[in-house]
């Protein structure tokens, strides 16, 4: 008898994932089984987001798929930042969309729904299906934000500044525990001018305009102004998934300040643990250096000629492992996927038979192991490649196993982007070729060589790849 995919359920199997806070993988608990709340930080929208920032938005599209497999039932809030994100995280600078706006000469709103579309658009190049997530926005929670800040200040939580309102980290004695460094050693290591701040890690939950007229701005009991970058997290992930969600997630650069802050906020506010499991993706390296718009090492995903396999590429390394970008681990991955589809036309007119049990467990036992997708991968290719395992039965699993890949094994399709031209002398070449006319398809692979690319044949057809 095989197994159906119906992976079994939560009380069955448990799923493992790596809490930062914790320092340890721990089985996951839902409050409200078999509901799973999750939030994931999302872009602020000033620009459009490069290739390192995607990284986190596939790995919390890996996790979604992965629980909803399991049998659970994620709901999942990704945010879309449009107002309060400073060009300083210490609270100073200017407001990041008011600067583009300004320097584009157009409106806020013009700028920020500009880039939220342009995110949406990377979304679905990557097969992040979208009606699987909620995307609020900051400006539409402005209320929200206001309610939390005068629960902070009846609490006594807060005090004022003549730039703004700002939390107390003394009154939370456990500030910073998140990345592992308590507040006192966070207050001895400042080296910066705190303005009127009591304290370094100190944070704005409102900033005032002070006079100067903003493109977006709010009246509050405080004053006009606008709320802070932090602040804003907190009332949308409250606001949509309650005072206590199961899982956070975002890049690892936001674990020392804003995740720390969003949890002092949260937790003064409603007196509860703001998230179970803090979950956080590595960097995505260029050339030693993490890909940043600050270090203008960017890459957006539109300038890739196969964007899907920007995801091949991030399942090839765990999640919490630092990636590189490189124009050649870029190439190998586009030459994976390729195969890969090659191998699924081949099995475009066979019937699905079963499941392949002996893979498809140990695909699972990676998968609700903290998300081990490198592992997920290999096991993918030793069973495609198994001699022992009949067409039906690979059509059939790599369909299952494709739940959590994402990749559209059976479906989308790599757009590669070459020239016409190029494309008519790779089908003339395979009709070369099946025709065993070798020396007239050697002569056009060579010219097509000459134009920068070239044509790999196997049993399956022919993929053309641009020259490294």
């Amino acid at each position: 008898m095989f197994l159906n995919w119906r992976f079994l359920q939560p009380k069955a199997r448990g799923v493992h994932l790596y809490n930062t806070k914790s320092k340890k993988k721990e089985i996951l608990k839902p409050l409200k089984a078999p509901l799973v709340s999750i939030y994931s930080c999302g872009p602020t929208v000033y620009g459009p987001v490069h290739v390192g920032n995607l990284r986190s938005y596939v790995f919390a599209d890996t996790l979604h798929r992965t629980l909803t497999v399991a049998g659970y039932k994620p709901k999942h809030v990704i945010n879309i930042t449009d107002v309060g994100h400073l060009t300083d995280d210490a609270d100073f600078g200017d407001d990041k969309v008011e600067k583009e706006a300004a320097k584009q000469k157009r409106s806020a709103k013009e700028i920020t729904e500009e880039y939220t579309q342009a995110f949406m658009d990377d979304l679905d190049a990557l097969n992040i299906v979208r009606g699987r997530y909620q995307f609020p926005k900051a400006t539409d929670h402005i209320t929200e934000q206001i309610e939390i800040i005068e629960a902070l200040e009846e609490k006594g939580h807060t005090y004022k500044t003549k730039d703004g309102v700002y939390f107390d980290t003394d009154t939370f004695p456990t500030y910073g525990e998140l990345g592992g460094v308590n507040l006192a050693q966070l207050q001895e290591g400042a080296r910066v001018d705190v303005g009127e701040k009591k304290n370094a890690a100190d944070f704005a939950l409102w900033k005032l305009s002070g006079g100067a007229k903003r493109l977006q701005e709010w009246d509050s009991p405080w004053g006009i102004g606008f709320p802070g970058w932090h602040l804003e997290c907190s009332a949308m992930a409250i606001s949509h998934l309650g005072e206590q969600i199961d899982i956070h997630t975002g890049g690892e650069d936001h674990i020392y300040t804003h995740h720390n802050n969003e949890i002092a906020q949260s937790e003064s506010a409603t007196g509860k643990t703001f998230a179970s499991i803090w979950m956080h993706n590595a960097f995505l390296n260029f050339g030693g250096e993490k890909i940043s718009k600050s270090l203008g090492n960017t890459t957006l995903l539109k300038e890739l000629d196969h964007p899907m396999a920007l995801r091949y590429l991030f399942l090839e390394a765990h999640y919490r492992t630092p990636q590189s970008f490189t124009k050649e681990s870029l190439a190998g991955a586009e030459r994976a996927l390729g195969r890969l589809h090659l191998f699924a036309d081949s099995l475009k007119d066979v019937k699905e038979t079963y499941v392949a049990n002996e893979y498809l467990n140990k695909f699972k036992e990676a998968i609700f192991d903290d998300l081990n997708t490198p592992k997920a991968l290999a096991l993918m290719w030793e069973m495609v490649r198994d001699a022992d395992v009949s067409k039906g039965a690979k059509k059939k699993t790599l369909s299952r196993m494709d739940r959590v890949l994402g990749l559209e094994i059976f479906g989308h399709r790599l757009k590669i982007k070459i020239p016409h031209e190029v494309q008519a002398l790779a089908e003339k070449r395979e009709e070369y070729r099946e025709k065993k006319d070798f020396k007239k398809a050697d002569e056009l692979r060579d010219l097509i060589k000459e134009k920068g690319f070239v044509v790999k044949d196997s049993d399956e057809g022919f993929i053309v790849e641009k020259l490294n």
